[in-house]
């Protein structure tokens, strides 16, 4: 097939799926009804916007109720979230985090913010999660665990901590990494970022570790507007984040004191009314979200180039985004389809720019990245959003 007639094939394929819209397709966009306005009317109408108010409580127990977790945290994002989940592990200047070249820059970012060295690893091409496999071989040559603690031979430092990644909502090999987690002496942070919903062997992500994370911007699959969560079953950590999150003010009736450098973090009563109503709708949201999976899946089965990518063995996605994958890496290809898509008014966008692709990034150690290569050169991200079904 031509490159021109595969642009079409593919803008046609979506089309059926999303209709003939004259208006711009986006690429995930949040799923707002009556019940949304009439929570954050009532929240308006009670005074209470900002930290202080019943909706954030609220929104905290829901979200324990969807994952499980002992303890949940809202805070303002997804990227503070990980910020605490840092330093709630003690992270110390020069230590290491192994992290997902194939990521969102809020991962090496929050390691960053503490001083920390962001370690670059692979992923496998089926969930898009960590090579665990090349993981093992990479640890096994460059670490020594030396007084409980596992230490890079090349540069002498500490090996602190692991962030898998749940990339579009699919669920990493969890237990896998939770065994090279155990071997190597690293504390667990899962980015559950985009995975709210996502179960692995029945469990939801973001339990598994130490800490896990959930965000909630307006491009996730629930919103509430910017947001995120802390989830961890161990109370000290959760105490420890609320107290960071707070800026460390000790409680009193008027004096502003404090007993520690923290952060204003907490999320605020108008974002978690926003929140709240969304989800009451959530399990319809998650419903027309497999179903637009099955959509697309059906209108891209004779396009022979492409093919969706589609939850892991054992594991239950949410579908955040819909994710098409070339067949073989090509990434003017992967260009020219975003151009041609764009042209006929549909968002689509590529995988983000792979971290040691990114200028202040680059000096940091990584392995061989293969993979989270020839992938960049093959993922367009789909129209997603819950509504288009």
């Amino acid at each position: 097939m031509t490159k021109l007639k595969l642009c079409k094939s593919i803008v046609s394929a979506i089309r059926s799926v999303i209709g003939k819209n004259k208006n711009i397709i986006g690429l995930h966009e949040p799923n707002i009804s009556k019940l949304e306005k009439k929570f954050v009317k009532k929240c308006l109408d009670q005074n209470f916007i900002s930290s202080k108010g019943v909706f954030v409580q609220q929104f905290e127990r829901k979200l324990q109720d969807i994952t499980k977790s002992k303890k949940v945290i809202a805070v303002i994002s997804g990227t503070a979230a990980l910020h605490l989940a840092m330093r709630a592990i003690n992270l110390k200047r020069n230590e290491e985090v192994l992290i997902p070249a194939f990521n969102y820059i809020a991962s090496a970012n929050s390691v960053i913010y503490c001083g920390g060295i962001p370690h670059f690893v692979d992923i496998e091409k089926e969930s898009l999660g960590i090579d665990v496999e090349k993981l093992k071989i990479y640890l096994n040559k460059i670490c020594i665990i030396k007084n409980g603690k596992a230490v890079n031979k090349k540069t002498n430092r500490r090996i602190k901590a692991i962030i898998p990644m749940h990339v579009f909502g699919h669920p990493s090999k969890i237990s896998e990494i939770i065994k090279i987690a155990k071997d190597y002496k690293l504390d667990l942070i899962e980015d559950a970022a985009e995975a709210l919903g996502s179960l692995y062997k029945g469990k939801h992500v973001g339990t598994f570790g130490k800490i896990g994370i959930l965000s909630f911007n307006g491009n996730k699959t629930i919103s509430t507007g910017s947001g995120g969560a802390i989830l961890t079953q161990d109370i000290k950590i959760a105490n420890l984040v609320k107290r960071l999150a707070g800026i460390c003010k000790i409680p009193h009736k008027w004096k502003y004191d404090y007993n520690e450098v923290g952060y204003n973090y907490n999320l605020p009563n108008l974002n978690a009314s926003l929140g709240c109503a969304q989800l009451d709708r959530f399990k319809n949201f998650l419903k027309q979200k497999r179903s637009l999976f099955a959509k697309y899946k059906k209108a891209f089965k004779n396009i022979k180039e492409v093919s969706i990518l589609s939850e892991p063995q054992n594991c239950t996605s949410n579908y955040w985004l819909q994710t098409l994958i070339l067949k073989f890496p090509n990434i003017q290809l992967r260009n020219d389809i975003l151009k041609y898509s764009a042209k006929n008014k549909i968002s689509t966008r590529p995988a983000w720019e792979l971290m040691h692709y990114i200028n202040y990034l680059k000096k940091f150690p990584k392995m061989n990245l293969e993979n989270s290569e020839e992938m960049f050169k093959k993922i367009i991200n789909l129209p997603s959003s819950s509504q288009l079904v």
